[in-house]
């Protein structure tokens, strides 16, 4: 049974290994695991000129479904309100941003699969889905 110290430091690996891929893809990273009181932000890149707010998930199993369904309507709520105050401390407002989502796969030692989807979810001018 894996412990939360070792789900963790899967967490962890998982990132890492997100974060290679998309410096593989071009991407350059501004920030990783951006705390507030609200939660935290995985990744937050640049991509050709647009912020992309980055969640990770970490899968060991196909058993939970792939990326899409890794990031449900209350999750994208709470990455919406992140990204927002996100970019309001840094006075970005007039930027272009997307949320993508990076699922990976299996255990990074196997070179776990991944699964990124590039603008994943749309938010509205009102900040609705």
């Amino acid at each position: 049974m894996a412990t939360s110290d070792s789900r963790h430091q899967f967490g962890q690996a998982s990132e890492m290994q997100a974060e290679q891929f998309l410096l593989a893809k071009g991407y350059r990273i501004l920030d990783r695991n951006v705390r507030t009181p609200l939660g935290e932000l995985d990744l937050v890149a640049e991509d050709q000129g647009v912020v992309v707010f980055v969640e990770v998930k970490g899968r060991t199993t196909e058993a939970f479904g792939g990326a899409l369904l890794a990031v449900d309507h209350r999750k994208r709520v709470k990455l919406t309100k992140l990204a927002a105050l996100y970019l309001a401390q840094r006075h970005w407002s007039d930027k272009v941003c997307r949320f993508d989502v990076v699922l990976v796969q299996g255990r990074p030692s196997d070179q776990g699969q991944i699964e990124h989807l590039q603008n994943a979810f749309d938010v509205g001018e009102r900040g609705r889905f």
